[in-house]
């Protein structure tokens, strides 16, 4: 089989995002260029596909398109006069990818891992996510999303903490985060690379049941914190 036609992984289609990413900052790649890419990349299957938005920008490889040599049948050449040796198959461990610690508070010590048991992992590829309702929040929420729109909605849920750290790493999508009106949300640790990162509730200090600390990079897309749709309105009455 070649190169071309083998089957490709989440982890390939994510570097070669990264690498359009790149090519927007040098200017190769214009905003709906990047979007266009990210669209074929995701739905890639096979090598050809995922290298194609590739092939136009110099100096940007995914993968070789080089094809082993074929194994021997009975009656062909050996090498150096010995026997092609039977092919062998050792599993390999998985992986192991270090997760990057959270910080309780603003200046507070370095604990615990985003990775951990007790963090909530929302993740989507180009899809519509939401949470809600009286659903239980774990002090850490890591947020992994691609081309997609995210609603976390904390007006009712169930907190184990005052203080919830959320972790982003996204690629154009458009996230919020909705809090209830005692609440305190701190993005001073968000990084925004062609995208917005908008607080529009108070920052601190943390007074209330709630406050969040925000932190990651959104690349392309927005994360706004905000109070639910009508809050100004029965402020401004009263109510």
């Amino acid at each position: 089989m070649e190169a071309r036609n083998l089957r490709v992984s989440d982890a390939e289609r994510e570097h070669v995002g990264e690498l359009l990413q790149k090519a927007v900052g040098q200017g190769m790649l214009s905003l709906g260029e990047f979007t266009e890419r990210m669209d074929t990349a995701l739905a890639a299957k096979t090598r050809g596909e995922l290298n194609s938005v590739l092939a136009d920008l110099p100096g940007i490889t995914l993968i070789s398109d080089y094809d082993p040599p074929a194994y021997p049948n009975a009656g062909q050449p050996m090498y150096q006069g010995q026997p092609y040796p039977a092919p062998t198959y050792q599993p390999q461990p998985p992986p192991v990818h270090p997760s990057p610690p959270y910080r309780a508070s603003v200046g507070a010590p370095v604990v615990g891992n985003y990775g951990a048991a007790n963090a909530a992992v929302i993740r989507g590829r180009m899809a519509t996510v939401t949470r809600n309702g009286a659903w239980i929040v774990p002090p850490a929420v890591v947020v992994d999303t691609r081309m997609s729109s995210v609603t976390i909605d904390f007006t009712r849920a169930v907190m184990q903490t005052q203080v919830v750290n959320i972790s982003i790493d996204d690629y154009a999508s458009s996230i919020s985060l909705i809090v209830p009106e005692e609440a305190t949300v701190d993005m001073n640790g968000v990084e925004a690379v062609g995208g917005s990162a908008s607080n529009k509730v108070r920052s601190g200090p943390q007074m209330g049941p709630l406050h969040l600390v925000v932190h990651g990079k959104v690349r392309f897309g927005s994360v706004t914190a905000k109070h639910p749709f009508g809050t100004t309105i029965r402020k401004m009455f009263g109510s």
